[in-house]
């Protein structure tokens, strides 16, 4: 079997996203499941596919806000348990 770029990306893509769709732990999924949408928006370029360019685009960026969202409530807790200490 002969596969080509485009080929492998899809698939890479394709596989990362049914891997982070495993994950237990959020953060872990939000990270792989950003990485799969950032290849499938790579994927949708390569093959002129404006709407996967899109919607992996702006899944990308829901990912972006909620880990940025995790890390400063991390920050917030960290800072009250040493102010409370």
């Amino acid at each position: 079997m002969d596969f080509n770029m485009v080929e492998m990306v899809g698939y890479a893509s394709s596989l990362m996203v049914a891997i982070s769709l495993m994950m237990k732990d959020i953060v872990w999924l939000r990270i792989l499941n950003f990485i799969g949408c950032v290849l499938f928006t790579t994927y949708g370029f390569m093959i002129d596919a404006f709407p996967v360019v899109v919607t992996n685009g702006f899944i990308a960026c829901v990912n972006i806000y909620f880990l940025a969202k995790m890390q400063q409530e991390r920050s917030k807790q960290a800072n009250m348990s040493c102010e409370s200490a």
